[in-house]
């Protein structure tokens, strides 16, 4: 189950994976210095293909960043596609915002389902669309909970936001210190919002990110996959493509 990586960032979603038993090789990533649009992928190679193109360019607040003066980045879900029919794997998995176009690659029929974090466990209401292609037109079965919190947390963002902040007035009508305090650790890129990014996405307390300053650690963070997610993903691509295989083994 060799499986090729592209825009693996931290590799929140390759460490499902791979928990799952799949061997995961990372394509080239801009968070390492790599350049996607100059990686070729061999054919043949690889069982599956996984990985998350940028989603800002449809993103719900790419007006809000545009407006402000800022760019967002460009659309690769083209090389994704290029490199996908490039390597001709059995499967591949695309994750990206609900509004982002499906993949389309010549000879796979792609069926997309919406999941959030909290369906599978997870502490937050991210919502994520996972495209599954295939040549034969599986679908995933992403297991979900019968019952999950009805009040889920923000998701962790790159911003480094994700935590709902309380408001506490002073008799003045000023915010009290504690909730300055909150708005501080919780509302940009310092190391309280990286401990509090580390529950979000479900990592554990001791992950680290040894020698990315604290604010770099917040936002390779808050782009990742939560963990809880990528799992259940993981086991159903498991299921879909190979159950069958590994029962009459």
């Amino acid at each position: 189950m060799l499986v090729l990586s592209l825009f693996p960032g931290i590799g929140l979603l390759d460490m499902a994976f791979e928990e799952e038993g799949f061997c995961v090789v990372r394509g080239p990533d801009l968070l390492w210095g790599g350049d996607v649009r100059k990686f070729c992928a061999p054919a043949g190679r690889f069982d599956g293909v996984i990985g998350g193109p940028p989603c800002q360019a449809f993103s719900r607040l790419r007006f809000m960043v545009q407006q402000n003066g800022y760019e967002t980045a460009p659309n690769l879900i083209p090389e994704y596609e290029r490199i996908v029919a490039e390597a001709s794997p059995a499967w591949f998995l695309m994750e990206n915002v609900e509004a982002a176009p499906l993949p389309a690659v010549p000879g796979y029929t792609v069926h997309a389902e919406l999941l959030r974090d909290v369906w599978v466990g997870g502490e937050t209401s991210r919502l994520r669309r996972f495209s599954f292609g295939t040549r034969d037109g599986k679908r995933l079965q992403v297991e979900t909970l019968a019952l999950h919190c009805p009040n889920p947390e923000h998701a962790a963002m790159a911003s480094g936001g994700g935590r709902p902040v309380p408001v506490a007035l002073g008799g003045s009508g000023k915010l009290k210190r504690s909730a300055k305090s909150a708005m501080k650790n919780y509302g940009y890129k310092t190391a309280d919002a990286f401990e509090n990014h580390k529950r979000l996405q479900g990592v554990g307390a001791d992950f680290d990110l040894p020698g990315f300053t604290v604010s770099a650690k917040v936002k390779a963070l808050g782009n990742g996959v939560p963990l809880p997610m990528g799992r259940a993903v993981a086991q159903a691509v498991r299921r879909a493509i190979y159950l069958g295989e590994e029962q009459a083994a």
